[in-house]
């Protein structure tokens, strides 16, 4: 009994050593930006310093345009969850649960183009963007990712594990393809659409690289690509870079204290098939 406790007390400690490691990143960056600026540059450095400062927020909101930045985010990734897990959701149907001709090769197709980072092909994007007129709207953002190999891929997976039976007494009762995956498959993919929901949105959110090349003008910038070109343009301030990017995880953090319980459990209820 005592070496279990032992083994419980020393466990726990490992993990709030681990917990400490990986937390540590955030709470520093919390604390400094709240910092002087003199105190976030001082050298040797310091986790707390000897007075804060409601400065570097108060900089940031009045210095860049934060509310545009924060619209914008919310309209991109929202519009990207809303459609990509949607027609995803369809794909992934497709590939589970019907029979076409070349479906292996078309759905190894779409794996293969997960291995292609962005770097390769965000230069013809950018030109068929700007061709069809859609460089610098929303409709250019959204649209290249209304569909996600990832997504493909994790929606089939789920689809694959649920019991034919469904579909099976779906069809006895006369429904096609698209009522069954509306009325019986789409009830149950709850779980996995809240995942991947949750999974597309923390992706989009915090991507830097692609609207930062699909958008030119201020008013159309993102919370990351606005505070980046901030960043650039005040390069010696970080306490407003800092408040910025406290401000920008905030939605994030908000959403995940909300959804943790629901997200676990759908996990844990995706993997319970028979």
């Amino acid at each position: 009994m005592t070496q279990k406790k032992y083994k419980t007390i020393i466990g726990r400690i490992a993990l709030l050593i681990v917990l400490l490691l990986i937390a540590f990143p955030f709470i520093w960056l919390v604390i400094s930006s709240f910092k002087y600026e003199k105190d976030i540059i001082s050298f040797p450095p310091r986790i707390f310093a000897d007075k804060y400062t409601f400065d570097n927020y108060i900089k940031v909101w009045t210095t860049i345009p934060l509310v545009n930045y924060i619209k914008n985010t919310v309209i991109f990734a929202g519009g990207v969850v809303l459609t990509s897990v949607f027609f995803d959701s369809l794909a992934g149907y497709a590939f589970a649960r019907m029979q076409f001709k070349g479906k292996s090769a078309l759905f190894y197709f779409v794996l293969l183009t997960m291995m292609i980072p962005f770097q390769v092909f965000m230069i013809p994007l950018f030109i068929e963007i700007n061709k069809l007129g859609l460089l610098d709207t929303y409709a250019g953002l959204i649209i290249p990712r209304m569909t996600t190999a990832f997504g493909i891929f994790m929606m089939r997976s789920f689809f694959v594990g649920l019991p034919k039976d469904l579909e099976e007494a779906a069809r006895i009762d006369g429904l096609n393809e698209f009522q069954i995956f509306l009325k019986i498959m789409l009830p149950l993919a709850k779980p996995a659409f809240l995942s991947l929901g949750i999974f597309t949105l923390m992706n989009n959110w915090n991507d830097l690289l692609y609207p930062l090349i699909l958008t030119s003008s201020t008013e159309m910038r993102t919370l990351p690509a606005g505070l980046s070109l901030f960043s650039g343009q005040n390069i010696s301030f970080y306490g407003p870079v800092m408040a910025g990017t406290v401000i920008s995880m905030l939605p994030l953090l908000i959403i995940y204290v909300f959804a943790q319980k629901y997200f676990v459990q759908s996990s844990a209820m995706a993997g319970m098939k028979e």
